[in-house]
């Protein structure tokens, strides 16, 4: 069986790292964990040994490096083709890539006010009207697939896909920052939450010490 490493940052705080690792551990693959402190003098340096980019995540198989979530999760669905982290209806798969490029590329006014912190509550901080926009698209895609595509299972297209990787650190946020969402969003954000590897996580990221001030809105 393959190993594969994967590098990731706090767990805490580095939502691009919780993709690929929630993904992973949903799929049953077995793999390395290499975790590097984000935005410390040695950060750089450390992740450039395995990271091309110099960033996190990265995934090594082997000799071959792929950097960047939504770049690990495609590699990972196309070498792993037999467990389905894409959905295999055509048209239900074009619209789970959609998704999760727009979460890829988009949602930037919530990313910067809003940022991933698994240890602490801010009920009420972030909220921009930009902030708002932001969190009113991301319910309709999540209200839309469950709608469309999520009658066999509790997922945005039923069974757990790369879609739902990508939007888990979203989930965690709107638990940091106490969004209030209507009750599909609940209930899917609810099934997100229970997943074992994702409680995992969060424990591991409150189990850390490490405090990066620009992710703490508010005084440690």
């Amino acid at each position: 069986m393959t190993q594969y490493t994967l590098l990731i940052g706090n767990k805490n705080y580095s939502s691009w790292s919780l993709r690929p690792w929630l993904l992973m551990r949903q799929a049953g693959l077995v793999f390395h964990e290499v975790r590097i402190p984000l935005y410390t003098p040695e950060s750089k340096a450390a992740i450039r040994k395995y990271s091309p980019s110099g960033k996190v995540p990265c995934l090594l198989d082997g000799g071959l490096a792929v950097w960047d979530s939504l770049s690990i999760c495609e590699y990972l669905a196309e070498k792993h083709s037999t467990l389905s982290l894409w959905p295999a209806d055509l048209h239900q798969r074009a619209a789970a890539r959609s998704v999760s490029a727009e979460m890829h590329s988009g949602f930037q006014n919530l990313r910067q006010r809003m940022s991933m912190n698994c240890r602490r509550s801010f009920p009420g901080l972030g909220r921009t009207v930009e902030v708002a926009a932001d969190i009113e698209r991301i319910q309709q895609i999540w209200s839309d697939c469950r709608a469309r595509f999520g009658q066999n299972g509790p997922f945005l297209f039923g069974a757990f896909s790369i879609a739902d990787a990508m939007y888990a650190p979203v989930v965690l946020r709107f638990r940091t920052y106490a969004v209030q969402l209507d009750p599909v969003c609940r209930q899917y954000a609810d099934a997100i939450l229970a997943l074992p590897a994702l409680q995992q996580w969060v424990a591991d990221g409150a189990a850390e010490t490490e405090v990066i001030a620009a992710f703490e809105p508010a005084p440690v």
